[in-house]
């Protein structure tokens, strides 16, 4: 086969992986950092609707192919005609030579996985958010760093076995309900479920994952009526602008004595601020500071 002549027409429409926002520190300090874009992908398939994919959009022409690749719709190249992204409608189109074997079956038995960046409820939730009232959160530092230290007490499967998401209910700084799986949108909807069945009131709660801050995420938890999202990774630019929208109070990057606070920071009563560690005056830092002094003299 001419591998030149079976390549398809592919856009070249590379996004924007990253864009600076301002965040307040542990200390109460304010700093720019760099976050991580993230935006739906609808494909379509000969005009028929696959998925919506939430992606970060370095290369998402091959991240379309290999996803139809991956499903089983398109078992050779040559088969694809062109795929066009146009990020201002938020989709792909797929032309293919003729349509794919089996396509009616596959969607009607498609089964998507809710792992990490891949979901087909992007529509529907973001529809849901007019009806999201949350309450004001009340936030303390010291009680931030109480419920991390908690926290560390759970994870069991990860720190046997790695590969796995953790995410709890938090009241204060106790750890309500906790729950490990293969994927972060899993443990969401279990502790969803948990809330129902135990009873569990999302009045002063925190919700806490191990995993990215996403758009999805934080929709999920505004609808299961948790103000505050605390997170030891990162977050997306699409889920810090739903946190600001439904005022959720968004802390990430939290470990140890760390945090950046990105959204809702007047919530947040900095009473436990990790003071500066002195240096320690050695003999051989006198003297540096010694030269110093004197080439300036």
């Amino acid at each position: 086969m001419n591998t030149e002549s079976a390549q398809p027409l592919l856009s070249q429409a590379m996004a924007e992986l990253t864009e600076s926002v301002r965040v307040i520190d542990e200390k109460g300090e304010s700093r720019i950092v760099q976050i991580a874009c993230e935006r739906p992908l609808t494909i379509y398939l000969n005009k028929r609707e696959i998925v919506t994919l939430m992606t970060l959009g370095g290369d998402p022409e091959a991240l379309v192919l290999g996803y139809l690749r991956n499903q089983g719709f398109i078992r050779r190249l040559d088969e694809v005609l062109a795929i066009q992204v146009d990020w201002e409608v938020e989709s792909a189109a797929v032309v293919t030579d003729g349509e794919p074997e089996g396509l009616e079956e596959k969607l009607q038995q498609r089964t998507v996985t809710s792992g990490c960046g891949q979901g087909t409820m992007f529509g529907s939730l973001m529809d849901k958010l007019a009806e999201v009232s949350l309450a004001k959160a009340e936030v303390k530092q010291s009680t931030v760093y109480g419920l991390l230290h908690n926290l560390n007490l759970h994870n069991e499967t990860y720190k046997n076995a790695g590969g796995v998401h953790g995410c709890a209910i938090c009241e204060d700084d106790q750890v309500i309900a906790f729950v490990e799986d293969v994927g972060r949108h899993n443990a969401v909807d279990t502790l969803a479920g948990r809330m129902w069945l135990d009873g569990i009131s999302e009045a002063n709660k925190t919700f806490y994952t191990t995993g990215r801050l996403t758009s999805e995420m934080v929709i999920k938890v505004a609808q299961m009526g948790i103000p505050v999202l605390l997170s030891r990774s990162g977050v997306t630019q699409m889920g810090l602008g739903l946190a600001r929208e439904l005022g959720i109070t968004m802390l990430a990057r939290a470990k140890g004595k760390h945090f950046l606070v990105f959204s809702g920071e007047d919530t947040l009563e900095l009473d436990a601020v990790p003071q500066n560690k002195t240096l320690e005056k050695t003999p051989e830092r006198t003297q540096q500071k010694n030269r110093a002094v004197d080439a300036i003299s």
